[in-house]
């Protein structure tokens, strides 16, 4: 059965946040603890992996993933692409570059943060191997197609992905009209609210319970969340079809 798991739910701090001292009961509930936002695409016949977040390597290990299929990277921001380097331990078993899907501003940030990965070295030394590609409409990948759009998240473009009838939107400010049919008629909607108060690059929580509004998706769950959600007090507040995401969530396709 294909489905969704998400790997991480946490801002780009992730939560706890470092120096912060939280309450003991806060503490206490381990859907509270978020690493940084991930997904896994999981299909009949493999797994894409949607940005590499920097405890890549913990939630892979965490979830008993094996193996990945290929990449997609949303765009280039340090949350979202500081656990690529973890890849070489694929590239190491498969004996071949892992096949990364990027927008092209993406993959120019790409070359630059990991110039290593399309170096040439002796014999021995082992590193990240990235064969680079842009990001089609339409990816076939896992035996799943892989539609795909994009939204603004301040004035850096991210991609979404749509599979069947969901659909995963992070780190977003506005969604374009053309993307908005992507967006729509689906079963289960992922979408950033990354905190309380509003934020420049980011849906805060009014503003992404209005795109559930706009959008009509039978299910949504929230994700890229500050220390601002207490998981079960938020859950208990939000409206009936509406809950925060957390790390290691599933969610058949």
């Amino acid at each position: 059965m294909a489905e969704a798991i998400i790997l991480g739910s946490g801002t780009s701090n992730g939560v706890p946040t470092l120096g912060i001292e939280y309450p003991e009961p806060f503490l206490a509930n381990p859907k509270n603890h978020r690493t940084r936002s991930s997904i896994i695409i999981s299909g009949p016949e493999g797994n894409l992996l949607i940005d590499c977040s920097p405890e890549m390597r913990l939630q892979l290990l965490r979830e008993k993933i094996q193996d990945i299929d290929s990449v997609l990277i949303t765009h280039s921001h340090a949350d979202h692409i500081m656990g690529m380097d973890d890849l070489r331990s694929f590239s190491l078993k498969y004996r071949r570059a892992m096949k990364i899907y990027a927008l092209p501003e993406t993959q120019e940030d790409i070359r630059r943060v990991f110039p290593y990965a399309f170096a040439e070295f002796p014999p021995g030394v082992d590193v990240p191997r990235y064969e680079l590609a842009d990001v089609p409409e339409t990816l076939n990948v896992c035996g799943l197609e892989v539609k795909t759009g994009w939204v603004w998240h301040g004035p850096t473009r991210v991609v979404v992905v749509r599979v069947n009838d969901f659909a995963y939107v992070t780190d977003v400010s506005s969604i374009p009209v053309e993307t908005m049919p992507l967006l729509s008629g689906l079963q289960t909607l992922v979408i950033d609210a990354v905190r309380l108060k509003p934020h420049p690059n980011h849906f805060n929580l009014d503003q992404a319970l209005k795109a559930v509004t706009e959008l009509k998706p039978q299910r949504t769950f929230f994700t890229h969340l500050s220390h601002d959600y207490d998981h079960d007090v938020t859950n208990s507040q939000l409206p009936t079809g509406i809950e925060l995401a957390y790390d290691g969530l599933r969610i058949p396709l």
